[in-house]
């Protein structure tokens, strides 16, 4: 197993997992109908600096001999206006309108947008590898917690974050759909890093 920053490469595989971790999410932050159309666009804002599904600073990969197995999005919750900026002047200019972003980060908590490891890698500790890494993203940045969204559904994904130690502190609702926004404290100082 192997951690390491994404690269313009792993544009095809970060695609496939981000939709794989936030769904329908995906179809209505692309404006496209169709998988092939939207893994198409997420690989396009991949490769794009300056927005939440960029590879340039947000993505951290797994590999399992050499393979991407799984990956990691994350940002300061205090960016992610500016990050989904890009995202709505392009679907505005092609035409879907002012899509209404949801508010899924608090502004003081480094938020994990995505995680997700592909079916034939489950099970093996990938995802607590990747959240354990974040976790130390965060606390270099600075920041005091972080937070990440589960779907009301997914009762095995909420007790994974569970055992890591993030706690449900409220719930919210994302593409219509109610998700427990769950937050972990860090113990860092609460004034995180300008610079990154």
């Amino acid at each position: 197993m192997q951690i390491r920053s994404a690269n313009p490469a792993d544009a095809a595989a970060v695609s496939r997992l981000v939709l794989l971790a936030i769904e329908d999410i995906a179809f209505r932050l692309t404006g496209e109908h169709t998988e092939a159309a939207v893994l198409a666009k997420l690989a396009e804002y991949y490769r794009t600096p300056g927005n939440r599904f960029s590879a340039e600073r947000h993505a951290l990969l797994i590999a399992e001999g050499g393979e991407p197995a799984g990956t990691i999005l994350c940002y300061g919750g205090d960016q992610a206006d500016a990050l989904y900026a890009p995202i709505a002047e392009r679907l505005r200019a092609e035409g879907f309108g002012d899509a209404v972003q949801d508010r899924e980060a608090d502004e003081d908590e480094y938020y994990i947008d995505a995680v997700a490891v592909f079916p034939q890698y489950q099970g093996r500790g990938f995802a607590k590898t990747l959240i354990r890494h974040a976790e130390l993203q965060a606390t270099a940045r600075g920041y005091a917690a972080i937070g990440l969204n589960v779907d009301i559904g997914k009762d095995s994904a909420r007790a994974l974050y569970a055992r890591l130690g993030f706690e449900e502190d409220k719930r919210i609702r994302i593409n219509g759909h109610p998700y427990r926004h769950m937050r972990k404290e860090l113990r860092v100082p609460s004034v995180h890093a300008a610079q990154f």
